[in-house]
């Protein structure tokens, strides 16, 4: 009978120190998406648009003449995503789309000068904090956070669609 006590001891405090850190990480991932929030709100009442907005705006400015399609992949959405950004950012005349290319299908893509006040006012980076943090992290732990999310992913069931939806936006 001495025995099972220390066991049973054992087993309520391996429970606590688990409960102790699913706690801590869920405060963790509270600062993580707080840090996010604050950021995109700044982004909003600074500049005026929302930050998914913001980091199109700012992609296309750097890669001027480009088309819907390289925006997806620079931001790593899906293009209808993307179509659906540069369609916000014509309307509130930040952005024009020509043909003016060699193929006169595909279009391209230009910041106009309003677009270009606004970078100019915005808080960076354009991105979002998050990424921005996840950049400066060493490789070995980027590799480490990638592993334990897709476990955690995982265990969640989460929609995999959901990895090309820009954080602004959720």
């Amino acid at each position: 009978m001495t025995r099972s006590k220390p066991i049973a001891a054992a087993k309520h405090t391996a429970r606590a120190d688990q409960d102790e850190s699913v706690k801590q990480v869920l405060r963790q991932f509270r600062q993580v998406f707080n840090a996010v929030k604050t950021h995109f709100q700044k982004v909003e009442k600074r500049a005026g648009i929302g930050g998914a907005q913001l980091w199109a705006l700012s992609v296309i400015a750097e890669h001027p003449e480009r088309g819907v399609n390289d925006l997806a992949r620079a931001m790593d959405i899906k293009q209808s995503t993307a179509s659906n950004l540069v369609k916000s950012l014509v309307e509130r005349g930040l952005v024009v789309v020509s043909r003016d290319g060699p193929d006169r299908r595909a279009v391209q893509l230009k910041v106009l000068p309003p677009g270009r006040r606004i970078l100019a006012k915005a808080p960076g980076p354009f991105t979002g904090v998050l990424p921005g943090a996840l950049s400066q992290l060493d490789p070995r732990t980027l590799r480490r956070i990638e592993k334990d999310l897709a476990t955690l992913i995982e265990a969640l069931g989460a929609d995999t669609r959901a990895a090309t939806t820009p954080l602004a936006d959720m």
